[in-house]
């Protein structure tokens, strides 16, 4: 296994010297590009799926998967049984989320940027925590993320999208104050 990724590595390593490599893989893309790439992918879902782009929803269905040993899931609100019956790779949004994190590895791969670091300060990983815990308890009580409530609904004309922006925007900065004043 080990041959196998040097050898990818070494491909590339010579790639790197070219061009159209550095442009899709080393350099960041400019906003504009990042902006027409996601409103294709979001037209191309909703071609695709008959639905917008979400990301969180499917979460409840994937804590129903792992507790479902142990647990009672069929007192579970909002869990269609039809979809989790149906498994993991039955649900489109579980395998684009799969597609994102392994489209995200590889990207970082290809950048040669992945790193594993030192772990700073352990304020740092008591804010990620948190933060993660905050993000996921929102983006299930707002029925979205900045994804679905935001970036579908916004695409898709509603109100809901907006709204969803602007208590995005104040959170953030809010967020970003705290951040630095007590886990930096």
């Amino acid at each position: 296994m080990k041959k196998f990724f040097l050898g990818i590595n070494d491909f590339f390593n010579k790639l790197k010297n070219k061009d159209l490599y550095k442009r899709l893989f080393v350099n960041p893309f400019t906003y504009i590009t990042g902006a027409v790439l996601l409103a294709l992918f979001n037209i191309v879902t909703f071609a695709a799926t008959k639905h917008g782009w979400g990301v969180t929803g499917v979460f409840s269905l994937w804590g129903a998967w792992i507790v479902k040993p142990i647990a009672n899931i069929s007192t579970w609100a909002n869990l269609n049984a039809d979809t989790f019956n149906a498994g993991f790779f039955q649900s489109s949004v579980s395998v684009r989320n799969l597609g994102i994190i392994l489209g995200a590895l590889l990207a970082v791969l290809l950048a040669s940027q992945f790193k594993i670091k030192k772990i700073k300060s352990w304020r740092q990983v008591v804010a990620a925590i948190i933060g993660g815990l905050l993000m996921g308890y929102g983006a299930r009580v707002a029925l979205g993320c900045n994804i679905g409530a935001l970036f579908t609904g916004i695409a898709s004309l509603s109100l809901a999208g907006w709204v969803f922006f602007l208590f995005l925007f104040g959170g953030a900065a809010v967020g970003s104050k705290l951040l630095v004043k007590y886990f930096m």
